[in-house]
């Protein structure tokens, strides 16, 4: 296992389906499995049914949060899950990925060695199908996932930015941490990397890939609603302003 002790993970979800709660614990499963880490999980629902602390065990820190609303507010509970991190690096983990260890113990090493702020672990952000899904729920061996990467589809390329990211857990704070304009799925990982370039982090990237793994897409995945879509966009537009005037000083 490779020694992570300086480094929290941060999972939020909402199991709103059964392949999404299969994902949850096959995520959690590869992070215990393959590093000593610090991880905590939110679950997010309107009841609590015990199903998911039970099966992750007690190798995550976890929390239940009672919320009535269908449309999970990601961004407010990440924010709060980033006051509870004490380590100096934080990975913020999407419930549906995993990426090969090396790429996620190298973006790590970027941290450690001041070469970077912020680390997407990888360049491909693929999606597995269900079939290769359901290979890998089998085998449980991620080598299978990567034999058959040129079968997936890339997801949100050229330069896609969702997923997972790793960052000093300062600088993740300064940045001011999750955008909370940005209410349920969509666009707020193109808003956070304006923001950090306009702030001059230093922001690098793994070679490799990140793998989604299948699931059905409900609300909690596609755009909720017109007028939420229309707030995110000017937000989006604000921090691509504000990095293109940053850009236009910094050249002057």
């Amino acid at each position: 296992m490779t020694d992570l002790s300086d480094i929290t993970f941060l999972i939020i979800v909402r199991s709103d389906s059964i392949e999404r709660l299969e994902n949850t614990l096959l995520v959690t499963n590869y992070i215990s499995s393959s590093f000593i880490a610090s991880a905590f999980i939110m679950e997010s629902a309107a009841y609590e049914n015990g199903l998911l602390k039970k099966l992750i065990g007690s190798n995550f820190s976890y929390t239940f949060q009672e919320d009535n609303d269908p449309i999970l507010f990601r961004t407010f509970y990440l924010n709060q899950m980033l006051k509870t991190v004490k380590t100096p690096f934080v990975a913020v983990w999407d419930a549906d990925v995993i990426s090969p260890v090396i790429q996620v113990r190298d973006a790590v090493t970027m941290l450690r060695d001041n070469q970077a702020d912020i680390v997407y672990p990888y360049e491909r952000f693929i999606d597995t199908s269900p079939i290769l899904r359901k290979l890998y729920i089998k085998t449980k061996e991620i080598e299978v996932l990567e034999r058959n990467a040129k079968k997936m589809k890339d997801m949100y390329s050229p330069n896609p930015v969702g997923g997972a990211f790793l960052a000093k857990t300062i600088s993740y704070i300064d940045s001011g941490g999750e955008n909370e304009s940005f209410y349920g799925w969509g666009m707020e990982d193109g808003e956070r990397l304006y923001r950090w370039e306009n702030m001059g982090y230093r922001i690098k990237r793994v070679p490799g890939p990140l793998f989604h793994l299948s699931h059905p897409r409900g609300q909690n995945s596609v755009f909720h609603d017109a007028d939420q879509q229309i707030i995110k966009r000017k937000e989006v537009i604000r921090a691509k302003r504000n990095k293109t005037v940053r850009e236009n000083i910094s050249e002057a």
